[in-house]
């Protein structure tokens, strides 16, 4: 098991007031109109070089991990307010650490929401909710398990972005990661991943629905293939498949990577190469639980255009 942590990159003092400083122009209006978001695009550009920088080159190759972390970017925890405990929970006012978060997400590409989850909001609480600890998505507490994003999806996001607002009170979550160009795969097995014989549910926090036609897990380059699975929701079709998907995650599990998350760490999660999950902890649903805030990212926002009415960020379907 590996850390993330030696692929950090972490902004200086300056930097950070000068990420906070555009960050605060941005709070004012709605974070989910065209508007602010074409207004949180301008100022992109006038963030500091080096933060530019880097987003740029994780964006044109994101590297053998298929995960950046930011560390230093500006979070007061003091002065948040209690982190919810409501189920759906969503940022659309803005504030500095829900407007530094879309100014990254529109360095990387354009932000992207989805109105059967959380309402279609760009900006998304992760925050533990009484009653679902069992849940295998973000409000849930116990163990998640590898996934792709919206493995079911056919304009699944590019990017998920976490930013952590809040740990949890004993320190003890991790985010994990796992990217396939990291994993050594037997031929004979990533040729069956290569095959259309699997599904994918869609996640609790869809609603569910029917599952997907049947699909490959790996696509793309056999060097540096794309990566489709959720490992609670895909199933297998065939026997072969059974047993590749069973080598597969434990690859992956070999190849874990794991970071205990700050206030002002940004996890920026490359969803076409690398699964990410998260291990255990334990809420107390005391105002000062883990709070993360999430969006997701598209390269090609043109993509989906057939789902996304008068060319807005929310895909209907």
């Amino acid at each position: 098991m590996l850390t993330m942590t030696s692929f950090d990159e972490v902004l200086t003092l300056t930097d950070a007031i000068s990420v906070e400083k555009v960050a605060h122009e941005l709070c004012a209006g709605t974070i989910d109109s065209a508007a602010w978001v074409d207004t949180a695009r301008e100022a992109w550009d006038d963030l500091p070089s080096s933060l530019r920088r880097a987003v740029r080159r994780f964006r044109r190759h994101s590297g053998p991990r298929g995960a950046l972390l930011l560390r230093g970017l500006p979070v007061d925890e003091t002065a948040l307010p209690r982190t919810p405990t409501v189920d759906g929970s969503v940022q659309r006012v803005a504030t500095t650490p829900a407007a530094v978060l879309m100014l990254l997400a529109c360095g990387l590409g354009d932000p992207i929401a989805y109105r059967r989850e959380k309402s279609g909001a760009l900006v998304q609480d992760v925050v533990p909710v009484p009653g679902k600890e069992n849940f295998q998505g973000n409000a849930g507490s116990v163990m998640l398990s590898f996934h792709t994003e919206n493995a079911f999806h056919p304009y699944r996001p590019d990017y998920v972005a976490l930013l952590c607002l809040r740990p949890d009170h004993d320190r003890q979550a991790e985010l994990r990661t796992a990217c396939i160009r990291e994993v050594s795969l037997p031929c004979d097995t990533k040729e069956v991943l290569f095959s259309a014989e699997f599904r994918t549910d869609p996640p609790p926090s869809f609603g569910g629905g029917d599952s997907t036609a049947p699909h490959p897990v790996l696509t793309g380059s056999w060097d540096d293939p794309d990566l489709r699975v959720d490992l609670s929701a895909t199933a297998p079709l065939t026997a072969r498949a059974a047993s590749a998907l069973a080598s597969l995650q434990e690859h992956l599990t070999l190849a874990v990577r794991t970071v205990r998350l700050v206030p002002g760490d940004l996890a920026i999660v490359d969803n076409r190469v690398t699964v990410h999950g998260r291990s255990e902890f334990t809420p107390r649903y005391d105002g000062r639980d883990r709070w993360l805030q999430r969006t997701f990212v598209a390269t090609d926002l043109r993509r989906s255009r057939g789902c996304r009415p008068y060319d807005g960020y929310v895909v209907e379907d």
